[in-house]
């Protein structure tokens, strides 16, 4: 049976939303935000009613009594593991508890629930930016206080994982043993070994600093250069691309290239240099049995990077080049999934509980 599910991605200053019937997308549109029509907001929760009406306004016309379910990007949930989570009151009690380091993603649950609940649908988050599935040792650190912890691009990078599995390999996720490499204006490389994310590593991308050293980031903390929130933005959302050239677009970076610029060249390739290490990586950490290395997100469109990452890694395993971003397309495919009954929801008490 197709189902009809309404997928809902909130970002920073947008909101996506699209209408799924079975694989086929009857309608996909973004909303924008300016920072005009969100300031009012204090926190990122505060936004919610907001957002929703944006998103009713956008699929004014169409036929909501018609949909089998809503499912949204999740948000930062405790470490949880991949798939379904129902949307229920101590979900969106515990997002809206958070105010530091807030993400976006975290409205994805109330508006999936204030829309379906009127028309006695289900509402879903799916793969949200918490799922964490590293066993215990790839946990430890150096520092006691200061273990890993998986966070980001579970969504996308998982979609491509199973969709590998099933159209390249022909075998469940759970037999296959691939990498997947997500390149956007961030960057990750994660390792899925028996239908579970196991391991991962955040890069140096477009607008993220990647693994740097810890003596020089301490030291760069007590400069009296940076307050907090000055060193968190070099982290996350000034740092990689964005830091050395002064754009985070790599189409433009590449257009610098083709004209001569080697300052650009250097850079730019030494962002997939970093990705290539970490790819192998994954790979010792797998004993080196990999059936696939997925390149996906944005910049994977690029003949560029695909072509030196190919080169780089293929002696590990076959490369699939799965270019672009497949975030709406998860979510509508993940909540199929739960409808037809291959996949069970998670609820969010039993996770709340460690169960």
């Amino acid at each position: 049976m197709d189902y009809r599910i309404l997928v809902i991605n909130p970002g920073s200053t947008s909101t996506k939303i699209a209408v799924f019937h079975g694989q086929t997308p009857l309608m996909q549109k973004t909303i924008r935000h300016s920072g005009e029509e969100l300031a009012p907001f204090g926190a990122i929760m505060d936004q919610a009613p907001f957002r929703r009406r944006c998103v009713e306004e956008a699929l004014a016309g169409f036929d909501l009594t018609t949909l089998d379910a809503v499912c949204a990007r999740g948000g930062m949930l405790p470490p949880c593991p991949s798939g379904a989570f129902a949307v229920d009151g101590d979900m969106i009690g515990y997002l809206a508890a958070i105010t530091q380091g807030a993400h976006a993603s975290n409205l994805g649950c109330v508006v999936a629930r204030d829309i379906a609940e009127p028309l006695g649908i289900p509402a879903f988050v799916y793969d949200p930016v918490a799922v964490d599935e590293m066993p215990p040792m790839a946990r430890i650190t150096g520092i006691p206080e200061l273990p890993r912890r998986m966070m980001g691009h579970a969504l996308n990078t998982r979609a491509m994982a199973i969709r590998c599995a099933e159209t390249v390999l022909h075998r469940p996720l759970d037999r296959c043993r691939l990498i997947v490499l997500h390149l956007g204006g961030g960057a990750s490389v994660r390792l899925f070994i028996g239908g579970k994310m196991v391991d991962d590593e955040l890069l140096f991308a477009p607008e993220r600093c990647g693994g740097i050293a810890a003596e020089q980031l301490v030291g760069l903390c007590f400069s009296g250069k940076y307050d907090r929130a000055g060193v968190m933005k070099l982290v996350r959302g000034r740092g990689g691309l964005l830091a050395h050239l002064g754009t985070s677009d790599a189409m433009e970076v590449e257009r610098r290239m083709a004209r001569g610029d080697e300052r650009a060249r250097l850079v730019y390739d030494a962002m997939l240099y970093t990705a290539a290490k970490s790819i192998g990586a994954m790979a010792a950490a797998a004993g080196g049995d990999i059936d696939r290395i997925i390149l996906t997100g944005g910049i994977a469109h690029s003949a560029y990077v695909a072509d030196y990452l190919t080169k780089k890694v293929r002696f590990i395993a076959p490369v699939e080049v799965m270019a672009g971003e497949f975030e709406m397309e998860a979510l509508a495919a993940g909540a199929a999934r739960v409808l037809s009954g291959r996949e069970t929801a998670h609820r969010f008490r039993d996770l709340a509980k460690g169960e």
